[in-house]
């Protein structure tokens, strides 16, 4: 009885520790102080310069990092905040990091916002053991300065620490990039499904839940959501997006990552990046989100599908205007398998919304055909900052060879 009882005992006390654990996981969204509002005590700093490593609640700190309020002002410029009254600094190698309990062997993205302080161009590395990625901070896509980064990783061990790092060494050790906004993101790469076990398991999926109101609506996106070959199409699945920041996030260049932020897809430049935008602020499509394409013909927004040789195919996807003012003839140039087949596609927008439907059909050259979007133009809205074509709702099929034609718009 007694032995009973202990066994029982030790159980329990298994599964609360377990839940414990599992409740410890960091959870979508702003990361604990990710808005720099609860701030160092005054004597532990000189000025605006941070001097205790634990200073800032929840970060740890290195090398020369300052903290700024809203409005500060830098000779005669005055620094702002995006939201709120307070954010980081970082200068000559400086660091601010932070502890995570993740799930191991899970996909995360980080999203941060961050602006210059200075005219030069800079960078920051982020990282967590043993991946890092460089990100550029050059060009400024919005008039207030601020944009919003994302970058992604595999989690190797259920304790991780998130480190951001300003690499620079400049004359002035107090001109670094500005920080704001820290916030994480549980993804889940989609895997190419074959279209009748791609719609079966959807069905089921809800039939099972027991939200057969939605089966009618469901049965009428099955034929562009069943068979498509590429890999997160509708832009469904991304990094975080601040509910209340307007910009979107900029996916950067992927010459090193690993993981992409927007699973599925590269980004292919040397230091120009996609917006990756949601229906709350823009003109989507269809769906919640979509890529704008704001880099002209610097960068490509790339996938690579398993084709067959001499097999029909066919390509669709949407262009548009996401409604923030970007006017005129927006253009994208697509290409198919090698450059072999390409379109020259164009969208006349009067930046209020609104997209076209676009059937590119071609024949697979090889077994692995890459899939490429691009700018054919450099767009300016009216406040003088980048915008562009967007592009969403991407699907890839295998079409008979009697139904294919080239180009449909």
């Amino acid at each position: 009885m007694t032995t009973g009882r202990s066994r029982c005992v030790a159980l329990f006390v298994l599964v609360a520790v377990a839940a414990q654990a599992a409740s410890a996981v960091v959870s979508d969204g702003l990361l604990p102080n990710g808005d720099f509002e609860q701030g160092p005590d005054e004597s532990q700093m000189n000025d605006t310069r941070v001097m205790s490593p634990n200073a800032i609640p929840h970060w740890e700190i290195s090398g020369f990092v300052e903290y700024i309020g809203s409005g500060h002002k830098q000779d005669d410029m005055i620094l702002p905040v995006p939201e709120g009254d307070r954010a980081v600094r970082l200068g000559n190698d400086a660091t601010i990091r932070q502890e995570l309990c993740v799930t191991r062997q899970a996909y995360y993205s980080i999203t941060f916002t961050a602006a210059r302080s200075c005219a030069q161009a800079e960078a920051l590395n982020v990282s967590v053991t043993p991946d890092s990625g460089v990100l550029p901070i050059q060009t400024v896509y919005t008039s207030s300065g601020w944009d919003s980064y994302s970058w992604a990783f595999k989690a190797k061990h259920s304790t991780v620490w998130l480190s951001i790092h300003n690499p620079g060494h400049e004359e002035n050790p107090a001109c670094g990039p500005l920080v704001d906004f820290i916030a994480i993101k549980a993804l889940h790469p989609p895997h190419h499904v074959p279209g009748n076990l791609c719609w079966l398991r959807n069905f089921l999926t809800l039939l099972l839940s027991g939200e057969r109101t939605k089966l009618t609506n469901h049965q009428v996106d099955r034929s562009r959501a069943a068979g498509n070959m590429l890999r997160n199409g509708d832009f469904e699945e991304g990094p975080h997006i601040f509910p209340d920041v307007p910009w979107g996030v900029l996916v950067p260049p992927m010459s090193e990552d690993l993981y992409s932020p927007l699973p599925g897809w590269m980004v292919l430049s040397d230091t120009k990046v996609v917006k990756y935008v949601d229906a709350a602020h823009h003109a989507v499509p269809r769906g919640a989100r979509a890529v704008e394409l704001v880099a002209g013909m610097e960068c490509a927004l790339v996938q690579e599908a398993r084709t067959v040789p001499g097999r029909a195919y066919r390509l669709s996807f949407s262009v548009g205007d996401g409604a923030n003012g970007c006017e005129g003839t927006l253009g994208v140039d697509v290409y198919a398998g090698q450059a072999r087949t390409t379109a020259k596609v164009s969208y006349e927008s009067r930046g209020t919304g609104g997209h076209r439907r676009v059937e590119l059909d071609f024949e697979a050259a090889e077994g692995l055909t890459r899939v490429v979007f691009h700018s054919s133009n450099y767009h300016m809205k009216p406040d003088g900052t980048l915008c562009g074509p967007v592009v969403d709702d991407v699907s890839l099929v295998p079409v008979h060879r009697h139904a294919a034609r080239r180009l449909r718009m």
